[in-house]
């Protein structure tokens, strides 16, 4: 990728310190909280909430469009049209996955990251609203996921070529997911944040073995996820993703922390793409912590981390432009 920079070897004191402070509190008020119980869901909500709200806060200037349409087959699309400053409707754009452990968060918590992609692309960006678990088990996000794109694509009026793709955490899986199915038209780029992609938790369990995720522990992550995925076969081809065998993904960029647990995931992903003859860069920043990019008030490496994923972006978007051209 033209312009690339090297993540530092290094993580800010900043950003160092606010990884100790996580393993000190969060960690710990996470372990406490019961994803099973009603309360302990809604208090996990309220606390990931506040924290993307209060380390994250929306961007001065940003136009939010909520979207909740029918498309011609039935299937209902819900979500949020986010355009920075400045930034006006066009021929392309970026479809966004929120992460969340499909259990978790909303276009509005993430509201702060949408808007700096557009802001710094100078794209409109469409963030899914997808149905949360337990109240919607598997594959009622995907299904959403899917309906969303199948959205952009026909009744939306956007070319796939002049999208691309982006999403975090569990918002990871689910794109590549999407994008393993054979009739699905691929975006012209796909960046990922911290994905989740073994939702076994074994290459994360390996990860905590060798250092602590500051924020949450393995067997706690696995409990959240098990609201989505239920008593389905945890080898479910759409739960186990098979990438080194499947479709060649679009060329994709993949950051991910250097504290976090899910740093084993993004390796694999990564090794995964290459090994199925698809182009794939991975970014790891040390001693950074899951999802980073979305709380530029605690870590400093979020502004040139974002930077990288917009010219990411902007890169697809013009190399698969002059391939179309070719």
């Amino acid at each position: 990728m033209s312009g690339t920079q090297h993540p530092p070897r290094r993580g800010s004191l900043r950003s160092r310190s606010a990884s100790t402070a996580s393993s000190l509190t969060l960690r710990q008020i996470s372990g406490a909280l019961p994803p099973e119980t009603a309360w302990g869901l809604w208090a996990s909500r309220r606390l990931i909430a506040r924290i993307m709200a209060t380390f994250g806060p929306s961007l001065a200037g940003t136009r939010v469009e909520p979207v909740d349409v029918r498309m011609a087959d039935g299937r209902r699309v819900v979500g949020e049209w986010v355009r920075g400053p400045g930034v006006v409707e066009g021929e392309r754009a970026i479809y966004y996955l929120h992460g969340s452990g499909f259990a978790l968060c909303s276009p509005q918590t993430h509201r702060r990251l949408t808007a700096w992609l557009s802001r710094l692309t100078g794209l409109p960006v469409f963030c899914v609203d997808y149905r949360l678990a337990p109240e919607h088990r598997f594959p009622a996000a995907a299904n959403d996921v899917r309906a969303g794109w199948d959205w952009l694509c026909t009744e939306r009026g956007l070319h796939p070529d002049h999208i691309v793709m982006a999403g975090d955490s569990a918002g990871g899986h689910l794109a590549v997911d999407l994008l393993l199915q054979p009739e699905v038209p691929h975006p012209a780029g796909l960046v990922l944040f911290s994905p989740l992609i073994d939702l076994s938790f074994a290459l994360a369990r390996a990860r905590e073995s060798l250092r602590p995720d500051p924020a949450i522990r393995v067997a706690d992550a696995a409990r959240l996820v098990g609201l989505y995925c239920g008593r389905i076969d945890p080898g479910h081809p759409r739960l186990a993703l098979d990438v080194a065998n499947g479709r060649h993904l679009p060329r994709t960029l993949i950051q991910a922390g250097g504290a976090e647990m899910l740093l084993a995931d993004a390796r694999a992903l990564d090794a995964d793409i290459r090994a199925a003859g698809g182009y794939s860069e991975l970014q790891v920043w040390p001693d950074q912590v899951h999802v980073f990019q979305a709380l530029p008030r605690l870590s400093p490496e979020a502004t040139p981390a974002m930077q990288q994923a917009a010219g990411f972006i902007t890169e697809s978007l013009r190399c698969n432009a002059v391939k179309v051209a070719g």
